[in-house]
């Protein structure tokens, strides 16, 4: 039994010494991808999408419509349900509408932060019918080309970083629902998609604390 100790005890700076190597090689990794160079720029996107798209409306709303009204109107107008198949939709095909609108309609509900979470629940879901649509595409070679011809940016990026480009799709102005056909097209591991997609719900955090602020 005492003979067991010294084992034990260098097995441990040995994992970390392996663990340390994997992180640095990793690192090496992304740099040589341009990784680092791909996230800061989406960030910096990212920020001035939020931010022009927060003084759009701001300026609508002072010089030209009553947003308020207007949001006040479809929230009277259309059922939550209808509202919702039609996010969902968009969110499959492609990102018809920018969820930032979608968002603005929650904030008039009679309990925004539940239509909030159930908005980021139709478009995880989105995502999902997306990643089928890419998966069952692949057996369409007519169609399987065509796509991978629109999203092939996606796909080698997608190859390059996994789960970190999903992660990337779900978070930032990338569109949320051509990842996920490009991680269907190439078949990528769907319970890692599943997993990494959950991101999605973080978006709409942010993006609520923002617009529940405007309106």
């Amino acid at each position: 039994m005492h003979n067991k100790l010294p084992i034990q005890q260098h097995k441990q700076p040995l994992t970390i010494a392996v663990s340390l190597r994997r992180m640095v090689l990793l690192n090496r990794y992304y740099k040589i991808t341009k990784f680092y160079s791909f996230l800061r720029n989406t960030a910096l996107k990212g920020g001035i999408g939020i931010l022009a798209f927060v003084l759009v409306l701001v300026g609508l709303e002072y010089f030209v419509l009553d947003f308020n009204t207007l949001l006040n109107h479809f929230v009277e107008t259309y059922s939550p349900k209808v509202i919702y198949s039609f996010f969902f939709v968009s969110e499959t095909v492609l990102g018809l509408v920018p969820p930032e609108v979608f968002i603005a309609w929650a904030s008039k509900s009679a309990a925004p932060w539940l239509f909030l979470f159930l908005l980021a629940t139709m478009s995880y879901l989105g995502g999902i019918a997306s990643y089928f649509i890419g998966n069952r595409l692949f057996m369409v070679p007519y169609l399987r080309n065509y796509i991978q011809n629109k999203v092939a940016h996606h796909i080698d990026n997608l190859k390059k970083w996994g789960g970190l480009f999903v992660v990337m799709g779900a978070v930032s102005p990338i569109p949320h629902s051509m990842v996920s056909m490009a991680s269907g097209l190439i078949k990528y591991n769907f319970k890692q998609y599943l997993l990494w997609s959950l991101f999605r719900y973080a978006r709409f955090l942010i993006y609520g604390v923002v617009i529940f602020q405007i309106f």
